[in-house]
């Protein structure tokens, strides 16, 4: 089964749209500067087998095995050569099928993976909020909260002021006294985007946090996300639904295979990807056509 065959399904339901539409924040500062960027991985071939212990190799052995021949290495290229500048006030999407690179992309310019080659330069370090955010699920969301935000540079102060505006934004209610391991996906999703949204970074990078929110919840981040490009901040957005990628941002890249396929307007780069994909996966396209 192909990556587009296991897609999370996009399809853009009208209720979920709102109607408001993406305010632009004009701006002539460089917020980022993304220069023929490289990423790529190396995957070793050999793989343990059985999940007994491993054999204790004596000094004649370990001897004999220098001489053996070494798994084979195969290098992945996950980013090929992407190039892109970003302004204060933009809020970015960027759209692809699943293993196209997307969340490669954004962990390379936060930092937390070094390129192959290529430059990532930024006026500020980026807040980058992921599915996987380091949130630890055996500490309560109150623990979390603070852990969290302290991370993002608040002060003890600041995340004090600031925790019950947290609490409320994330809708989580009494639940913050227990463990994240006691949360729905989508109690933690919404605890993610309201701890990292707290600090009103200058560059925010979303990465599917807001896949299990709904409408109510959308309209909030959106709103949250218009504050901080009204600040002179920069949003990215990953996310598989395109009616979330058109009613929240200003801008669309498309990455295909680590390639930059398309950046511009949300509504025509989110047109032709769903052209794409419909072209990929004709038996989805006639079940919506029958549906």
């Amino acid at each position: 089964m192909t990556d587009i065959e296991n897609e999370v399904d996009f399809e853009i339901d009208p209720e979920d749209l709102d109607d408001t539409p993406v305010v632009s924040v004009p701006s002539d500062r460089l917020s980022l500067l993304v220069n023929d960027l490289h990423v790529s991985y190396r995957v070793f071939g050999a793989k343990k087998v059985g999940h007994g212990p491993g054999r204790e190799w004596g000094p004649l052995g370990r001897l004999v095995r220098r001489g053996a021949k070494q798994p084979p290495v195969r290098e992945v290229k996950a980013i090929k050569g992407v190039t892109f500048a970003a302004r204060h006030g933009e809020a970015i999407g960027i759209i692809g099928a699943n293993g196209s690179g997307k969340s490669t992309l954004l962990r390379a310019i936060a930092g937390l993976i070094p390129p192959a080659s290529g430059t990532v330069h930024v006026a500020s370090n980026p807040s980058l909020l992921g599915v996987n955010a380091v949130l630890m699920k055996d500490l309560t969301g109150e623990r979390n909260i603070m852990i969290g935000a302290l991370a993002l540079g608040l002060t003890t102060k600041e995340v004090r002021e600031r925790y019950q505006e947290i609490v409320d934004f994330a809708e989580i209610g009494e639940f913050v006294n227990l463990p994240m391991k006691a949360y729905s996906s989508g109690m933690g999703a919404r605890l993610r985007f309201a701890i990292s949204a707290s600090a009103v970074p200058d560059i925010l990078m979303i990465d599917e946090a807001l896949a299990t929110g709904d409408a109510h919840f959308r309209a909030k981040s959106k709103a949250r996300m218009d504050e901080i490009r009204q600040s002179a901040g920069t949003v990215f957005l990953v996310s598989h639904s395109l009616a979330t990628v058109k009613s929240m941002c200003t801008r669309v890249l498309w990455i295909h295979e680590g390639k930059l396929v398309m950046d511009g307007d949300p509504a025509e780069v989110c047109g032709a990807y769903k052209d794409f994909v419909d072209a990929k996966n004709p038996k989805k396209k006639a079940r919506a056509k029958k549906g």
